[in-house]
């Protein structure tokens, strides 16, 4: 019998104690926090007078909690309101203008291009200064505050774990924790930069699950398969390096070796996008589930379907029950 975890992640709409009971009932087995968003001081009540209780009542005690970190994870800064992005116009990041973190400042050059949430908004840098940079939107919508930033085409440094990171790791412990979710994992050293983290605090039994999303992470793989407990295919930012229509072969090849090397591999981001804004999902979505599980997948999660979206219990029943078409087919 193949086990798999499907797992959601935390949200408004699923901050509910009859909400996690039905998501439960549905064959949810854990749920993903996004530290980019929030702090373990703040979720914090919410995990232990819903979350667990609603576990242990639906008889998982063994459900996991995993901790999504900020990590090396580029971010636009707090905004008072969302800032409508009209294709054709300028915008500034930095002094006056949107926030964005310095080091985004300091390594963006004219002709650059920023990708912001994903994909969904795209700038290019018209003029740059060390304080300011002056964009023109190529691609439009609503900004949100906290949305995703990349340099396409270039890398960044920054640390392994910020400051955030080690305050939240701090409270894991007392959390539940199962899981640590690492983004952005450039390398083997990330991992243990992190375990040895881990170590420190008393938390050696919690996991590590390493996001790939970005070309460092590809170069390296082979070692991080063999550092990391699990490998999450983070399709997000994955897919902002390359062409989209190259993605379904990375993931295809990281399924490949990841089952060589007998290391588990979960599948995120847009398995049920649809879902955030009607009750059915595509037929697409329920092919891609689908064949994520035939390539070995042994955990499925949702983002912004249950952190976000209105039918969090229905994309939760979705998923299991796909997932488990393909495991009878297995």
């Amino acid at each position: 019998m193949i086990c798999m975890e499907f797992y959601a992640t935390l949200g408004e709409p699923c901050a509910r104690r009859d909400i996690l009971d039905q998501m439960f009932q549905a064959g949810m087995t854990g749920i993903r926090v996004n530290l980019s968003h929030t702090s373990l001081t703040q979720c914090a009540p919410l995990l232990q007078e819903l979350y667990w209780p609603s576990a242990r009542g639906a008889g998982r005690g063994n459900a996991h909690l995993i901790l999504d970190l900020q990590g090396p994870e580029l971010r636009v800064g707090d905004l008072p309101r969302p800032i409508l992005l009209r294709e054709g116009d300028e915008v500034l990041l930095g002094d006056g203008g949107i926030p964005v973190p310095p080091s985004i400042l300091q390594s963006a050059r004219r002709g650059q291009e920023i990708s912001i949430d994903d994909g969904a908004l795209l700038l290019q840098v018209k003029r740059s200064s060390p304080s300011v940079l002056l964009c023109q939107v190529v691609r439009g919508g609503p900004l949100r505050s906290k949305k995703s930033l990349s340099l396409l085409g270039m890398e960044v440094d920054t640390p392994t774990l910020t400051p955030a990171d080690l305050e939240n790791l701090n409270q894991a412990g007392q959390c539940g924790a199962t899981h640590i979710l690492q983004p952005f994992v450039r390398g083997r050293r990330d991992i243990e930069i992190l375990r040895d983290t881990l170590d420190s605090l008393g938390l050696g039994g919690v996991r590590i699950m390493a996001k790939i999303e970005e070309e460092q992470g590809l170069e390296h793989l082979d070692e991080i398969i063999r550092t990391a407990d699990q490998v999450c295919v983070a399709r997000g930012d994955l897919g902002n390096t390359m062409p989209l229509w190259k993605l379904p072969a990375i993931q295809k090849d990281i399924a490949r070796r990841c089952r060589a090397a007998g290391t588990p591999f979960c599948l995120v981001t847009q398995l049920l996008w649809s879902m955030e804004r009607r009750p059915v999902p595509t037929r697409a979505e329920v092919s891609d589930i689908y064949n994520g599980v035939l390539d070995g997948a042994s955990s499925l999660m949702l983002t912004g379907e249950t952190a976000a979206g209105r039918w969090p219990v229905h994309a939760m029943g979705y998923l299991v029950k796909t997932a488990q078409e393909a495991v009878k087919a297995m």
